[in-house]
């Protein structure tokens, strides 16, 4: 017996309730707009009649002659004005700010060397004659003797060779009998601890096959040499100073030598080591007080801050205006001993050495008593150096 068909679904009516309600609503707006719409589109089909459509005779005719619209208008002259001759021969200037003037100039490296270098030979012509502070009458002879005094009980009396020998434990600092090593040995020396330099030096010194080839050091290239003096820090900078000197030396002399320094004045010798690229204040005075044995005042690290503490400097001068002031104070004969013993005791100290704390123990302290004139500027000084050594050197290149 066959079944017979399912009863049609009744659909339920909606239990009446707040939210059905608004559905039912929903609903009903819905089918309505749809009738509208329909009646609308079935409407408009009857209502448009052959008069209705324009002929090719009917439509308006554009003439040759007239306008473009306006945005079309824009459009097509900048298509034309990339493409003009006009347009092809360069970029024109644009309206608005007006440019500076040689703002459109840009230095090349050979352009920042030479402002550079006239920088460097311009302060050391200004500062070589006058201090920069003609009315800090500190250090006076007398006190670059007590000094002395006192430092060589504490740390030894330093003695200077007849003849200089570079040293082949350490990188020194200016000490070789050739100009063009104690240079390099300098360079070498910047910015980190005598143990680095004198690594970055021996490992050159093997890379190369000794400590003057010169000709194999610029042969070999910028990675190579970097690579050897990496110990040293800041190889990438070092390395880069080092190969514009020897090329600049032999560009200028023919030869991979300075030793013709050794006849010149101090000023002359001065000005020629000043004139390299990476040789600033520093460096050049401490070949011309090791290497070539004048009597020169260096200002390191060391020398800075006990300049500082002992009131020899205003607070805020920087090293090469405290280099050009102590230089021009110090006595000739007091130079060598007097940098050498200042930075042993800027070592050594524990109330003097970067950092250090001030105990009141210190003979050398102790020996200065501040006037009052000066108490504020040395407690300045002491504030703005935050106890910590200064970092980097002055006749660094930028």
């Amino acid at each position: 017996m066959a079944s017979s068909p399912p009863p049609p679904a009744v659909e339920r009516p909606l239990r009446r309730s707040a939210r059905n309600l608004k559905l039912q609503a929903d609903i009903r707006t819905d089918e309505a707009l749809v009738k509208q719409e329909e009646e609308a589109a079935s409407s408009a089909r009857n209502l448009k009649r052959p008069a209705d459509i324009k002929t090719d005779e009917e439509a308006p005719i554009k003439r040759e002659d007239e306008a473009p619209p306006a945005e079309k208008r824009i459009k097509r002259e900048r298509r034309t004005s990339r493409s003009s001759p006009d347009a092809e021969s360069g970029p024109k200037p644009r309206g608005g700010k007006k440019q500076r003037r040689g703002a459109h100039k840009f230095l090349t490296g050979e352009d920042k060397a030479a402002a550079v270098r006239a920088r460097k030979l311009k302060l050391f012509s200004a500062l070589s004659k006058r201090s920069p502070f003609p009315d800090w009458g500190s250090p006076r002879p007398e006190e670059c003797a007590l000094a002395h005094e006192i430092l060589a009980r504490l740390e030894g009396e330093p003695k200077r060779a007849a003849q200089v020998v570079a040293p082949r434990t350490s990188a020194g600092c200016g000490s070789s009998p050739s100009v063009l090593d104690a240079l390099v040995r300098t360079i070498l020396s910047q910015n980190t601890s005598g143990k680095n330099s004198a690594l970055a030096k021996r490992r050159m010194d093997e890379v190369y096959g000794g400590s003057d080839r010169w000709e194999a050091i610029v042969d070999g290239g910028q990675p190579k040499l970097e690579v050897a003096i990496r110990r040293g820090g800041l190889s990438v900078v070092k390395s880069n100073v080092i190969l514009a000197l020897l090329r600049d030396v032999r560009a200028a002399h023919g030869v991979y030598s300075l030793d013709h320094l050794f006849d010149a004045d101090d000023e002359t010798a001065m000005r020629e080591m000043l004139s390299y690229r990476g040789v600033g204040p520093k460096t050049a005075s401490c070949v011309l007080l090791f290497c070539l044995q004048r009597d020169s005042f260096a200002v390191d690290t060391h020398v800075y801050r006990l300049a500082g503490i002992l009131g020899w400097r205003p607070p805020t001068a920087t090293r090469e205006e405290t280099q050009a002031h102590l230089n021009l104070l110090v006595p000739p004969e007091e130079k060598y001993p007097l940098h050498v013993l200042m930075i042993r005791h800027g070592q050594n100290c524990d109330e003097c050495r970067a950092g250090g704390k001030v105990r009141g123990k210190c003979e050398l302290r102790n020996a200065f008593p501040i006037k009052p004139a000066r108490a504020t500027a040395v407690e300045d000084a002491k504030e703005q150096e935050g106890m910590k050594a200064v970092k980097k050197e002055e006749d660094q290149p930028s």
